[in-house]
């Protein structure tokens, strides 16, 4: 259906979704909102951060609506997103509601709503589009209503892109259970000439292109390449104190961002950790910076798409980001509605590591799909997650991986019905690893992109940007006028970083529940644990491998086969100052058979340290395969059932329960189990190293 464009109407909403009375549309935008209320057509806007692609489906939805249409869908990927697209609509005076992961209990309320047409915008997760119940009650009612389809962070469609999201992938499925006519609008700052071309084949014929320069003006990018650790947090520091204004500041994981955070609390800093651990409490912190409560928040890619303080004045990297495009997105965050603002990108010797992991575990391997495959086809009946994790060895999380890509396949291998997976007639088609392989040839590509960009002259750096974002226009048009941010690290702050660092002790929980459907034989078993039979909370001096201690560990573990005397005093600096307990009177140790001295050698020394009498009472019962090889609880339990004996009468009193590495726990918690029901009042589980995975 085809309307008249009320362009009176369009800026009075403009007006009143932005809360001032002077603002005028900025070139573009009036366009594409006449373009798709005039008549039914499909547009991809590919425009820089803070150009204002959300007043352009708002504006457009809200006059869509005034005309008698329905419901508009809007599909973005993340919660952070939604809540500030929920408030943007709302201003605007659009009944917007969501449904997501994060708000079941408002399920009921919204479907209702949006059957009696009481909703202008209902805004999804990818995720939704996956979940029968949501397309049985709620797209099966609105689908041939939906007046506009809105695809926001649009480049996460294609395959191609940075930020590659498997479940956007439905998107096209819904695309061909919309009516042919439906308006369709997809908006990215992210897309390359690449991505374009992959989105204009995947959206459908005709898609209208709307794509602008890319090129932020006043904002100074530079790179300091600082290999220590400690270097970069004392950079931070006096970064911290130097910057106007409050910002962002990237790390590449959750540790890092609550590592960095302490630090900079610590140093006075008005800072804290934001991560997908975060929470509930989320958008408190969101709104804390929007406020200028926080100078920062230390923050992993949980705080990117859609978060918009056109205040921002700085966006900090402590490490490299993946890509050139995914590092663009986070520094545009800064300096949207002001003159002038700072991206400065630190690099540590940490990075490629990190991305190795990253890339590496992308996508299932070829054996752990092929036993998945395996399972199913002797399960008639479907199985369960939990039962596949019974029956094959491999890690929880990479079992989601695989059931989550090959059901998303287009015919799916398999296929979940009511909680249960289950094998269908479509053949597996190569096509999988040929786009798997692309895909990870593509990431480390990108990666020495971003390599390249890390050695770049002040200057140098939007230009390059903009080239890999294949922008049109100009990179000089930037008008950076600002020097670089020169900082001399002051000697005492490294020292006081290095120390930190040193100090970063860890704790971890006991196991509470036996693996769900295994019955562990030795103690008979199954279900709760009994928290008379529980391990007190653990306590690790470090994650294996980190910086410091971490690569102590490794060192003495796998080089030279005895772990140092300066390992033994910070085991005892940690445990004379963090008990808060009765300080056991004790202490024995796990047996190892690849290791048989390097365990007890140690808990021997650190005992003595400790001042306290060692015991090594624990014997192993029978040879078993190592316990790193098993990759899930159920085989991690079932590999230590009946794996380990007490030997010798519990001395009295409480005790440290030492191994040099934890990883799933298990090993702590039944030999906690068996200590205490040989007589022992409290185990105290201690390590020199948990596991990055633990």
């Amino acid at each position: 259906m085809n309307f008249h464009f009320d362009r009176q109407r369009a800026n009075e909403l403009l007006k009143k979704g932005t809360g001032r009375e002077n603002t005028e549309f900025r070139d573009g935008q009036e366009e594409a909102i006449e373009g798709l209320v005039s008549a039914p057509r499909r547009m991809l806007i590919v425009q820089r951060t803070g150009w204002g692609k959300s007043m352009v489906y708002f504006v457009a939805a809200k006059l869509l609506r005034e005309k008698g249409m329905g419901v508009a869908l809007l599909v973005s990927p993340l919660l952070a997103l939604m809540r500030n697209q929920m408030e943007a609509a709302n201003r605007m005076g659009l009944k917007a509601q969501t449904i997501h992961s994060g708000n079941k209990d408002q399920w009921d309320e919204v479907k209702e709503a949006v059957k009696n047409q009481e909703v202008d915008i209902l805004l999804i997760s990818p995720e939704r589009l996956a979940n029968e119940e949501f397309k049985a009650e709620v797209l099966s009612e609105i689908s041939d209503a939906v007046s506009l389809l809105i695809v926001d962070e649009a480049h996460c469609i294609s395959d191609w892109g940075h930020d590659f999201r498997p479940h956007y992938r439905l998107i096209t499925r819904l695309i061909q259970q919309l009516p042919q006519n439906t308006r369709l609008l997809a908006t990215t700052a992210t897309a390359n000439d690449r991505v374009t071309s992959d989105l204009q084949e995947i959206l459908g014929p005709e898609l209208m292109l709307m794509r602008g320069p890319l090129n932020r003006q006043g904002l100074a990018l530079e790179t300091i390449r600082m290999d220590n650790a400690a270097h970069r947090l004392a950079w931070l520091d006096a970064a911290l104190h130097r910057l106007e204004g409050n910002g962002i500041i990237y790390v590449l994981t959750q540790r890092d961002a609550k590592n960095v955070s302490s630090w900079l609390t610590m140093r006075g800093h008005h800072v804290a950790a934001y991560t997908s651990d975060s929470g509930d409490i989320r958008p408190e912190l969101e709104q804390a910076l929007l406020k200028n409560r926080y100078k920062a928040l230390v923050a992993t890619v949980a705080l990117g798409m859609g978060f918009d303080k056109p205040d921002l004045s700085f966006v900090l990297h402590y490490q490299m980001p993946g890509s050139v495009i995914a590092y663009y997105q986070q520094v545009g965050r800064a300096g949207r509605g002001i003159d002038q603002a700072r991206g400065v990108l630190l690099s540590g010797v940490e990075d490629d590591e990190i991305h190795d992991h990253f890339i590496g575990g992308a996508f299932p391997t070829r054996t752990e799909v092929e036993k998945v495959f395996d399972v199913l086809s002797e399960a008639e009946d479907g199985l369960t997650r939990y039962q596949i994790l019974r029956r094959v060895n491999v890690r929880a999380g990479r079992l989601e991986k695989v059931l989550q890509l090959l059901s998303l396949e287009s015919p799916a291998p398999i296929v979940k019905e009511n909680h249960r997976y289950f094998l269908t007639a479509t053949e597996f088609s190569d096509e999988f690893w040929e786009r798997s392989d692309r895909l990870t040839q593509l990431r480390w590509s990108e990666l020495e992109e971003m390599k390249e960009y890390m050695a770049l002259t002040f200057g140098d750096h939007m230009e390059f940007l903009m080239n890999k974002l294949d922008s049109k226009g100009s990179s000089k048009d930037a008008l950076v006028v600002q020097a670089p941010l020169a900082i001399e690290l002051d000697g005492i702050s490294i020292l006081a970083a290095e120390k930190h660092l040193r100090r970063t002790w860890k704790t971890f929980e006991p196991r509470k529940q036996w693996p769900h459907s295994v019955h562990f034989e030795q103690f008979d078993e199954s279900g709760k644990i009994s928290i008379e039979k529980r391990a007190q909370l653990g306590r690790a001096l470090c994650y294996y491998g980190d910086t410091f201690w971490g690569k102590l560990v490794r060192v003495g573990k796998y080089e030279d086969g005895r772990f140092s005397d300066e390992l033994v005093g910070a085991m005892k600096e940690m445990l004379r100052e963090t008990f808060d307990d009765e300080f056991p009177k004790w202490l024995t140790c796990v047996p190892s058979g690849r290791h048989p001295e390097l365990v007890p050698d140690f808990a021997g020394r650190l005992a003595e340290a400790l001042e306290i009498p060692f015991h090594p009472i624990i014997e192993a019962a029978r040879e078993k395969p190592v316990q790193k090889i098993m990759q899930n609880s159920a085989y991690q339990v079932r590999n230590l059932d009946g794996a380990f004996e007490v030997k010798s009468e519990v001395p009295e009193g409480p005790v440290f329960l030492f191994d040099d590495m934890v990883d799933s726990g298990w090993t702590m918690t039944v030999l906690s189990y068996a200590l205490i029901e040989n007589g022992c009042n409290a185990v105290h589980p201690i390590s020199l190293a948990l596991a990055q995975g633990a």
